[in-house]
């Protein structure tokens, strides 16, 4: 159950090269390319490219051409990924290191275990697996994905339970879920 009225649906964003983003997005991320085509804006002709890796979602991403190649600054904080396993996590986290992302960190929150790096555009992504369990946050520690799956999980929560605040993932949600007007 979630609030109703609205849910998160999908990110759009500008990029310079539409052909090495896709490539990124595509080859080291998994996702499908839905639609792609033209429209004319007011600055003129822009591409857009439509992705997904959800076949109940036309897009969950969208990348625009016409940023410009020079910007002293990158609005864009984050997109985050989240992760269906922690062994599907530390498989891409591997894809990552291959593709030569830029400033691939692995990190844990102590609610959730994170790798962060750059896309071909220096956007920061973050690819993340929820942890069941919950920690007041802000947590940010280096975490070796590189252990075997079990031993990592057995690390992540010997680790979690040292930290302030922590409680099951289910009961933090209850308390949510009560401070949301949710039932």
């Amino acid at each position: 159950m979630s609030r109703p009225g609205l849910s998160f649906s999908h990110f759009g964003m500008y990029v310079t090269d539409l052909a090495v983003m896709e490539r990124f997005y595509v080859g080291v991320l998994d996702f499908t390319v839905t639609d792609r085509g033209a429209l004319k804006g007011p600055q003129g002709a822009f591409e857009l490219l439509f992705l997904s890796r959800d076949p109940d979602e036309h897009h969950q991403l969208v990348l625009a051409t016409g940023r410009p190649a020079e910007m002293a600054f990158n609005p864009i904080n984050q997109i985050s990924f989240r992760s269906d396993s922690l062994a599907t996590l530390q498989s891409m986290h591997g894809r990552l290191i291959e593709a030569k992302a830029g400033e691939i960190v692995p990190v844990t929150h102590g609610n959730a275990v994170s790798v962060y790096a750059r896309d071909p555009e220096n956007n920061r992504i973050e690819l993340y697996f929820n942890l069941p369990w919950y920690v007041t946050q802000p947590v940010r520690d280096p975490v070796d994905l590189s252990l075997e799956t079990s031993a990592l999980m057995a690390f992540l929560e010997l680790h979690a339970r040292s930290l302030p605040g922590f409680e099951t993932r289910e009961a933090w949600r209850a308390r949510m879920a009560s401070k949301m007007g949710i039932n």
